[in-house]
């Protein structure tokens, strides 16, 4: 479990973390959200201690963390793929820390294996991409088999394959009980892999809110449904508060009407019914509902604005425009033309026609 009352971190006059208060439960994933700058990674560097809080109290599984006699067995964290020294092996990384908490070397091969490092542990980790990096950090985190797990964007670089086996493993681990807390830029993963959302702003708590209460709650009361008998149904619920939108031939929206609502009318009145789902926004769409006013980094729209679109960007090389010269006739290359033919038709060259 990882608790936080009233932590407040501020780094001279910018204060990155605003009276949070939050308790991350043990058995399930617990998906942490924000917008870039509003306190997520200074967070986790204060659970993990490297960075001290301004104010407040942070406590994993109960106790201070710098209590723990080892910490690699009380909490794992990836916070940064790359901050490894790039001259050892991925095997004597590993080796190195399990000495210091007294973890066989057996633990080692068997987390090489499985994050599939095992016919590469004997490179360099300079060498590592990204992914192999990402998955080396993961099998540290994971070498003292603590019961608190932090991961900071930890699919980043990884293949397909790679970012389904890190989605398989954050549920694994939380389904032995551990608590997992993971912190991802990518909303379609999160909505796939997350029980728990913390959402964070400017510092602060936006919501402490389960996924499925989430995306309920920014849907609104809605279904789709495909039927010949749609005009009917339009008509029957037609009344304050209940909206149709057409999607498709015998396909319609209705909005302020649910699917319970539906199916029970639909078998009173004998309606055809082929299709009937309720609408639920993504994940993304309620996240950036929520969030829409404490984003501090504001693109300029979806896409590029109408005039840079129309005349480029505003800044221009001051470099004079140059034209097109053709060189000196002795530097131009020589080309082959063919004589004309003659006058009487005949061919000089001797050959075909």
């Amino acid at each position: 479990m990882i608790e936080l009352y009233g932590v407040t971190k501020t780094f001279g006059s910018t204060v990155a973390v605003n009276d949070l208060s939050i308790v991350v439960q043990p058995g399930r994933v617990t998906g942490f959200l924000g917008p870039n700058g509003a306190g997520k990674s200074t967070t986790m560097r204060l659970i993990m201690g490297l960075n001290h809080p301004t104010s407040g109290t942070i406590l994993v599984n109960h106790r201070r963390l710098g209590e723990s006699p080892a910490p690699l067995c009380e909490i794992g964290a990836v916070l940064d793929a790359r901050a490894m020294q790039p001259n050892r092996t991925a095997r004597q990384h590993m080796q190195i820390l399990a000495v210091t908490h007294g973890i066989p070397a057996a633990r080692v091969d068997e987390l090489l294996a499985v994050t599939g490092l095992a016919e590469v542990a004997h490179m360099r980790i300079g060498s590592y991409s990204l992914g192999m990096s990402q998955r080396l950090a993961i099998a540290t985190a994971l070498l003292g088999d603590p019961q608190v797990l932090i991961f900071d964007e930890p699919i980043n670089g990884l293949d397909p394959e790679g970012v389904a086996w890190v989605r398989a493993l954050l549920r694994q681990q939380a389904g032995a009980g551990k608590t997992v807390l993971v912190s991802s830029h990518l909303m379609s993963e999160m909505e796939h892999t997350a029980d728990q959302l913390l959402i964070v702003g400017r510092g602060r708590l936006l919501a402490d809110i389960g996924m499925a209460d989430f995306i309920a709650g920014a849907s609104g009361v809605a279904c789709r449904l495909t039927s010949p008998d749609a005009p009917a149904i339009v008509a029957a619920f037609a009344g304050p508060g209940v909206q149709a939108v057409p999607l498709h031939p015998d396909t319609i929206e209705l909005r302020g009407v649910d699917v319970k609502q539906v199916a029970e009318r639909a078998a009173r009145s004998g309606w055809i019914i082929y299709q009937l789902a309720p609408v639920e926004v993504s994940l993304e769409d309620a996240y950036l509902q929520l969030t829409a006013g404490a984003v501090d980094y504001v693109s300029g729209g979806t896409t590029v604005s109408a005039g840079y679109a129309a005349n480029g960007p505003a800044w221009r090389p001051s470099a004079p425009a140059q034209t097109y010269q053709a060189p000196p006739a002795w530097q131009q290359p020589d080309t082959y033309a063919p004589p004309p033919p003659p006058p009487d038709g005949s061919n000089p060259t001797g050959g075909p026609r």
